[in-house]
């Protein structure tokens, strides 16, 4: 998949899911036919989908779905709707399990699905990014582990490369001609704060701009902490030009503050946001934001399982990152004085 990557000019991601046939990724067909051509000339023989990924077996046809928590967030039911929708291309039906964290409900739900003759394997799946125990009931049962991962690295998970999406964000912000980006966290001890934190200080190292801690505010996902951080970095004595805010949540939040100080989106300040949540096409002006890929990642696990489970394609359990795209609105432009030089050099 490296050598195929390279070749093509693409992410691994897109490899893994050009090859495996993932009708539902927001990959053009151009990219497609590269990654396909690139493939080929290393040597590898592509089967056809129908030929590689036939109906399920016979009587085997349950895919168990197992998540912590699934109404208090949009994400995880976009992730259902991925694997659903790939189990049934395959021939499999999709079983939904919410066990609210609780570890009898959990383990009479995994008690239940194991008794099913039909049962293919289970997708075990968490709302947001974690490290979790694996339950010893899926010791031997075909398992992916979905938007979480296991210490051990001994199953295969698939997880969004949030390191890479906060330093897409943080670029393009860069790009516009902004050196003094604000970046409103989660709260720190989630691993997809952790990480867009990451992206945002790699971002900045990558153009030699330096790390100021006082552009920095640790926030907790809503809109009200948008709110207050972005008042409170305003008045900092050298305010961002633009704010990287870490889900579209506190964005919301970000947009609000800066109206209420009289100043313009994306005019006088650039607002970046991040999830691409339904709130972000109709804030004013709509949120330019990087998307999570929770349709993909669904499609992926249920894609990995039915080939270890089904077609005997066992292989070396790994950790997949999906790629988390740059969604371009009208939020962010270069920064008032850079704008009137550029006009003026024009």
């Amino acid at each position: 998949m490296t050598d195929v990557a390279t070749l093509a000019g693409v992410s691994q991601s897109s490899v893994s899911l050009v090859l495996n046939g993932m009708s539902g990724a927001r990959i053009s067909e151009a990219t497609r036919k590269r990654v396909r051509e690139a493939a080929r000339q290393i040597g590898y023989q592509l089967e056809p989908r129908g030929q590689a990924r036939g109906a399920a077996t016979p009587g085997r046809n349950l895919i168990g779905y197992l998540v912590d928590e699934i109404s208090t967030s949009p994400h995880p039911v976009v992730s259902v709707d991925g694997a659903r929708e790939a189990a049934w291309e395959h021939g499999c039906v999709l079983s939904v399990f919410a066990t609210r964290s609780n570890a009898e409900l959990e383990e009479a739900t995994l008690r239940s699905l194991l008794a099913h003759p039909g049962l293919v394997g289970v997708v075990y799946s968490c709302i947001f990014t974690r490290r979790v125990s694996i339950p010893p009931l899926l010791s031997g049962v075909p398992t992916v582990l979905l938007n979480c991962y296991a210490a051990d690295r001994a199953l295969p998970s698939v997880v969004p490369g949030e390191m890479a999406g906060g330093h897409m964000a943080t670029e393009r912000l860069i790009r516009a001609g902004h050196k003094r980006i604000g970046f409103i966290n989660g709260e720190t001890w989630m691993d997809a704060a952790r990480d867009r934190f990451h992206g945002y200080r790699n971002a900045l190292a990558t153009a030699d701009l330096p790390f100021d801690r006082a552009l920095v505010r640790g926030g907790d996902w809503m809109p009200t902490g948008g709110y207050e951080h972005t008042l409170s970095l305003m008045r900092e004595p050298r305010p961002p030009t633009a704010i990287f805010c870490a889900n579209d949540l506190m964005a919301v939040g970000a947009l609000e503050a800066l109206k209420e100080l009289g100043l313009s989106v994306p005019d006088d300040v650039a607002i970046m946001g991040y999830d691409d949540q339904e709130v972000a096409q109709h804030t004013r002006p709509p949120l330019t934001t990087v998307l999570l890929p929770n349709y993909e990642m669904g499609r992926w696990a249920v894609e990995r399982l039915i080939s270890d489970a089904l077609h005997n394609k066992v292989s070396r359990p790994l950790q997949m990152k999906i790629d988390c795209p740059l969604v371009e609105r009208e939020s962010v432009q270069p920064p008032a004085g850079e704008a009137d030089i550029r006009e003026a050099g024009e």
